[in-house]
């Protein structure tokens, strides 16, 4: 019995020594999440990516991603290369420096949202890109078998694939760049000139081709008509006297 018990805290004591001298598991990183990390690691983003780094908008958001305060997150749509690819030959070399800030802006919401989420979003939702006359905007809507759809007013597409979904940071792959509307929409005609509502005054040109009253171009008065007829008479009467 006694030699058992020996064995058993023998056995007791090898085994805290080894458990002692195993390596402790490797910590889990931590810390925020990183954009263009998690558009890397799904491979087909390479185009969105630049678009990112030359606009500093990545790393923006990943400041913005760090600060504690910011408790309401943020949600990418990531247009894939084959997006972008399927854009009009010279749409990104047409616009400039701040508009291509501004679309990539359009591509990013300042608030977290989950594919369920979605289904309460209050349109329009606001992006981070804004103008003169405001926030840029999309419209979403989801359907009954959770399929999300987004439009901006020229585009609309299909959010299917989330490449990342913990808060604070959502990102989502779209088949379609989302071309803002204040950017590429169709701008309203400017408004014709209102016609005038001035009335003509009465007589219209007729009166104002007769002139004031004592010029040449006005017409005699009653008086005047009477006295000429008057001289014609006298002077009708003169030559009859002489002739007689």
């Amino acid at each position: 019995m006694a030699r058992s018990v020996a064995v058993a805290v023998a056995f007791m004591a090898v085994a805290a020594v080894a458990v002692a001298q195993a390596p402790a598991p490797a910590a889990t990183p931590s810390g925020p999440p990183n954009v263009t990390a998690i558009l890397e690691k799904g491979g087909q983003y390479t185009t969105f990516i630049r678009l990112m780094k030359e606009t500093q908008q990545d790393t923006q958001l990943n400041s913005q991603l760090n600060n504690s305060f910011n408790g309401n997150g943020y949600t990418v749509f990531a247009p894939t290369d084959n997006a972008f690819n399927n854009l009009k030959p010279g749409t990104l070399n047409g616009l400039t420096q701040q508009q291509q800030v501004s679309l990539v802006q359009g591509h990013v919401l300042p608030q977290f949202y989950s594919m369920d989420s979605f289904q309460t979003a209050s349109n329009p939702v606001r992006t981070q890109a804004s103008g003169t006359d405001g926030p840029y905007t999309l419209n979403i809507t989801s359907t009954t078998n959770s399929q999300v759809n987004v439009s901006t007013g020229v585009v609309e597409v299909t959010v299917t694939n989330a490449l990342s979904a913990a808060k604070p940071l959502a990102v989502y792959s779209v088949d379609k760049v989302l071309l803002p509307f204040e950017l590429f929409g169709v701008k309203a005609p400017a408004a014709a000139p209102a016609a005038s509502t001035t009335k003509p005054k009465k007589g219209g040109a007729t009166d104002a081709a007769a002139g004031p009253a004592g010029s040449e171009d006005a017409q005699p008065t009653d008086a005047a008509s009477a006295r000429a007829v008057g001289w014609g008479v006298a002077g009708l009467a003169a030559v009859v006297s002489f002739l007689l």
